[in-house]
């Protein structure tokens, strides 16, 4: 099912909703500039994102994006090592509810 080229197809989306795909591709450029967060910056963070939503597309791209703006092997790890952690961290937290008060 993944598969790059399938991103071919937001075009469509482009085509049958152009109002809310140019206000979403706005938005995204807009957030991906860079401000208080560097682009890198913002970019290790959307690596983080995507691992713990397991996106393919995401991890893919961000981290091509984040690559690009001079992401380190080790920058990446950390990231990536922070997505983990805060998927355990959740898991564990959410144990709490498994027991009374």
């Amino acid at each position: 099912m993944f598969d790059m080229k399938n991103l071919n197809r937001l075009k469509k989306l482009d085509e049958i909703a152009p109002d809310s795909m140019k206000a979403f591709w706005a938005f995204d450029k807009a957030v991906f500039a860079g401000g208080a967060l560097t682009v890198q910056q913002k970019q290790l963070i959307a690596v983080a994102v995507a691992l713990t939503t397991q996106c393919p597309y995401c991890i893919e791209l961000h981290n091509k994006a984040a690559r690009d703006a001079g992401a380190s092997d080790a920058q990446l790890a950390e990231a990536a090592l922070v997505a983990a952690a805060m998927r355990a961290g959740a898991a564990v937290t959410h144990s709490t509810h498994l027991f009374g008060a």
